[in-house]
C-alpha cells in the first residue's frame, strides 16, 4: 500500500467518524448555559414530583413495565434535566414534553442535557423497566436517576419493585 492510499483512506475514515457523531448527537437540544441558584432564592427553579415509587407486585421476566412519572417546574425559572441513567441495563428512562420526546436513556447510554421546563409546565419522565434484560428472579428494585438545576431537588429518583418470576 502507497503512503497516499494509506493517507486518503484515513482522511475517509475520519470524515465517516465525525458524520456519525452529527448522526448520533443530532435528535440531542444543545445544552443551555448553566444555571445555578441557591435554596434562599424565591427567583428559582422548583421541582414538584408527586409519586416516586411503584410496586407492580409480581410479573413475569417477559413482561416489559412502564410506568409514567410527572416533573412539574412550580419556580420562575426554567427547570433543567440533565444526566439521565438507571441503576441497571433493564431499566431506562426518557422525557416527554410537549411534542419533544427523548430517547430512552439508562446505565449504559447515559445523556446529557435534555431539555428545560418552563415555569407553570410539567414534563413526564417514562421509566421501562424490561426484567428480561439482566434477568433477575424474586423481589427486584430497579432505579432512574435525573438531575436537575433545582438546589433542592438536585438529583430526582424514581424507582420501581416487582418480584419477577
Amino acid at each position: 500500500m502507497s503512503a497516499k492510499t494509506i493517507i486518503i483512506s484515513f482522511v475517509i475514515l475520519i470524515i465517516f467518524v465525525v458524520g456519525l457523531s452529527f448522526l448520533i448527537t443530532g435528535n440531542q437540544p444543545t445544552q443551555p448555559e448553566a444555571a445555578s441558584y441557591n435554596s434562599q432564592s424565591q427567583d428559582r427553579p422548583r421541582v414538584e414530583i408527586g409519586e416516586k415509587f411503584i410496586d407492580v407486585g409480581e410479573i413475569k421476566v417477559s413482561d416489559v413495565i412502564t410506568r409514567d412519572f410527572p416533573i412539574k417546574n412550580v419556580g420562575t425559572k426554567p427547570v433543567q434535566l440533565l444526566n439521565i441513567n438507571s441503576s441497571c441495563g433493564c431499566t431506562s428512562g426518557k422525557i416527554i414534553y410537549k411534542d419533544f420526546t427523548s430517547k430512552e436513556f439508562g446505565m449504559h447510554a447515559q445523556s446529557g442535557f435534555v431539555t428545560e421546563i418552563a415555569p407553570g409546565d410539567a414534563v413526564t419522565m417514562r421509566l421501562t423497566y424490561r426484567p428480561a434484560t439482566m434477568p433477575v428472579y424474586g423481589a427486584v428494585e430497579r432505579e432512574v436517576y435525573i438531575s436537575t438545576n433545582d438546589p433542592d431537588n438536585s438529583k430526582l429518583i424514581f424507582a420501581i419493585k416487582a418480584i419477577v418470576r
